[in-house]
């Protein structure tokens, strides 16, 4: 190829990149171009930098031979110099979404949040605050926090296994909250390992016990297999975590993506009988649910799904047409539960979602403020992608310690002790 051509070339595939990650052409579902721009929008507008590093690359191999030169290479320049400037602004949108958290908070909880935090305990006296804080939240955080591995919590073999993720120096019998994780997958992928890292990690070296779950996935498992996977776990947890130094009278859920369906369905229906086939007597509430990027109605009765979805969950979840089985797909639905007594919801989701459309997560929102007693936190972050949550970003950074601030006033609200990090402003 004339080097001329390629480093035009290479501006060009930059600069679309850079481009969708800034706003997506596609956010629909459906559309042939999303899946695309969720592979590459995530990583680019969760890593900018590490995308100009690359691209820089790039460009600078595909500039060898005379390829900068003449008007096509001036083209390519210019591409290239705009997608870096991109990738900058995407760097500093990422840096601002503490302050859209905080707003998030403060507007669901009261500016004076902060100061409702009961006085906390420290989990680790002797090692300085800001070594804490300094810890990674990427890679290998299992290899540091999961102790225990591969429990069973149901019949289902693999299907139905846990890891239990808690410091190594915390006491038996500590009473620490616990956080159980709900993977996403669209209900026919994914397993325990490799979702959840950045908060659970955080909020394991903070003190909590966090549990997290495999269940049953489609083609082969039918709707309500999943949603009844998760309230096992949720009972087996109730009944055995103290054994693992937590405290089973405060559990909280949380999820992406289908787990973010199955973690606001288990909070919002802990009566319902048919998603507890056999252990309809045990508890399975929860004192608060975290769902990020979640699918909160099957029906799209206010529009707000992707075009995709409904011919998806018919093929591959339901088993069934919508037409002809409404009730039950009403009823897999979070947004047909929300309730005056509803826990306290912390709603996350990204403007750029090109898989689930943030629409959907407003008007499950909103729904649930008009219904609730509880508090609704919801923070729409600005240019963040589906599953923006499952690399080590600093945006990432932010959301879990918002996230963690959120469940520290909950836990005061029952009267628990809460982890010293909560009461810190995450700048420190």
């Amino acid at each position: 190829m004339d080097p001329r051509n390629r480093f035009l070339l290479s501006g060009v595939v930059a600069a679309t990149v850079t481009a969708a990650a800034w706003r997506p052409f596609e956010r629909a579902a459906a559309s042939p171009g999303s899946p695309l721009e969720f592979l590459s929008g995530l990583p680019t507008s969760e890593m900018p930098l590490h995308a100009l590093g690359l691209q820089g690359v790039v460009g600078l191999v595909s500039a060898r031979g005379g390829g900068a030169r003449g008007l096509r290479g001036a083209v390519g320049l210019g591409l290239t110099a705009a997608s870096f400037g991109g990738l900058v602004g995407l760097h500093r949108e990422a840096g601002r979404s503490d302050e859209v958290l905080e707003r998030a908070l403060q507007e669901g909880l009261g500016v004076d949040y902060r100061q409702r935090i009961s006085e906390p305990f420290s989990p680790r006296p002797d090692v300085p605050l800001t070594r804490r804080s300094a810890r990674p939240q990427g890679f290998g955080l299992r290899r540091r926090y999961a102790a225990t591995r591969d429990l069973s919590y149901g019949d289902h073999g693999r299907h139905n296994r846990l890891d239990i993720w808690r410091r190594a120096d915390l006491p038996a019998d500590a009473g620490a909250p616990v956080l159980l994780q709900v993977h996403g997958g669209a209900w026919m992928m994914g397993e325990k390992r490799g979702q959840g890292h950045p908060l659970m990690g955080h909020l394991a070296e903070r003190g909590w016990v966090c549990v997290t779950i495999n269940y049953r996935l489609s083609p082969r498992a039918r709707w309500p297999d999943h949603i009844v996977d998760v309230k096992r776990a949720l009972a087996w947890t109730k009944a055995n975590i103290a054994e693992h130094g937590g405290d089973p009278s405060f559990v909280v859920i949380t999820g992406g993506s289908a787990g973010g369906h199955l973690a606001a369905l288990a909070a919002l229906t802990p009566d319902i009988a048919g998603f507890q086939p056999r252990f309809e007597d045990a508890d399975t509430s929860v004192a608060a649910a975290v769902p990020f990027y979640g699918v909160y109605d099957f029906t799209n009765r206010d529009g707000t799904a992707g075009r995709a979805l409904v011919p998806f969950l018919e093929r591959r979840v339901m088993r069934s047409a919508l037409a002809d089985n409404r009730a039950v797909w009403d009823e897999a639905s979070p947004m047909s539960h929300v309730r005056p007594d509803a826990p306290p919801f912390f709603v996350l989701h990204g403007t750029n979602d090109t898989v689930v459309p943030v629409e959907q997560a407003r008007s499950f929102v909103r729904r649930l403020r008009a219904a609730s007693r509880h508090a609704v936190v919801y923070a729409e972050l600005p240019r963040a992608q589906h599953a923006f949550d499952v690399l080590p970003s600093v945006r990432v950074h932010h959301t879990v310690r918002a996230v963690e601030r959120f469940l520290a006033v909950v836990r005061t609200e029952h009267g628990g002790v809460t982890p010293a990090e909560a009461v810190v402003s995450d700048r420190v």
